[in-house]
């Protein structure tokens, strides 16, 4: 590779890493989002007009881009291996369809999903998203727990409450519908009372369902993706502080447990030569 070329990489690159290049590429994502919501509105033939032109401008920006970024990335092949390089590259070129013809309308959706990019724009976002991606296979055995309650729930409740109200509870699947209305406290007393006029302790059924659901599940699921965000957290700091993690643990702790060992044998030749 010649100089010639090397140096216009380097170049790129320092664009592509300028922190005034990341805040222009954040403003104009934010702008395209308002591009969006304003075409929602009935406005002026002559403001719309500006719109579409704003529209196209932002598109060529993206274009360019994403071309920065291409050519700044120092092994090429390995672009396409980050999501996120995959993630942006699929929303600009989608954005290249143009939005008249019978295109119209996924021309319109890719335009939405533009704003997305702010998610691989900014770290934080990523470090979020990429938090709950991880979280999701736990979240899943959850989910199937919750979805065995719902069912058990369903068909109980659709056995017994069946002739009380065969809008709610006429099968098992437009009861598990109900369930998850109560499950949102959507108006759930109003069913409960219902049942109650002919089952009184039919209130048993409601709480016990409530608890477990919005209460234990529920808590389940915070607390996976918490742990997970917290395990990424720390991963995002040592990668900064460039520590490498042992055995599931911070590199800083285990630097400090070498320090304190380090500590006893010094105290411990410092009693021996006394």
């Amino acid at each position: 590779m010649s100089s010639a070329v090397l140096n216009i990489q380097n170049g790129l690159r320092k664009i592509d890493s300028s922190p005034w290049f990341q805040g222009v590429v954040i403003a104009v994502i934010v702008i395209s989002a308002l591009l969006i919501g304003a075409k929602t509105h009935d406005l002026p033939d002559n403001i719309l007009q500006m719109l579409i032109v704003l529209d196209v401008g932002v598109t060529i920006f993206f274009l360019v881009e994403i071309v920065i970024r291409f050519l700044a990335f120092p092994d090429k092949k390995s672009f396409f291996k980050n999501g996120w390089n995959v993630f942006d590259t699929i929303i600009v070129i989608g954005s290249l369809i143009p939005t008249g013809g019978s295109g119209v309308l996924l021309a319109r959706l890719l335009r939405v999903f533009r704003v997305l990019r702010l998610v691989s724009m900014v770290p934080e976002l990523r470090l979020l998203i990429n938090a709950l991606l991880k979280a999701i296979p736990r979240m899943g055995y959850i989910a199937l727990l919750m979805f065995v309650i719902f069912y058990i729930y369903g068909a109980v409740g659709s056995i017994i409450f069946h002739e009380i109200n065969d809008f709610l509870w006429g099968d098992v699947s437009v009861s598990m519908l109900t369930l998850f209305r109560i499950a949102t406290f959507e108006d759930w007393t109003d069913i409960m009372y219902e049942t109650m006029a002919v089952y009184p302790l039919s209130w048993t059924f409601y709480i016990s369902f409530i608890f477990l659901t919005a209460f234990v599940f529920l808590n389940m699921m915070v607390g996976t993706v918490l742990e997970v965000m917290g395990q990424e957290h720390e991963a995002h700091r040592a990668a900064q502080h460039g520590e490498s993690l042992e055995g599931g643990e911070p590199a800083s702790r285990a630097q400090i447990e070498k320090l304190e060992e380090e500590l006893s044998e010094i105290k411990a030749l410092l009693k021996q030569r006394a």
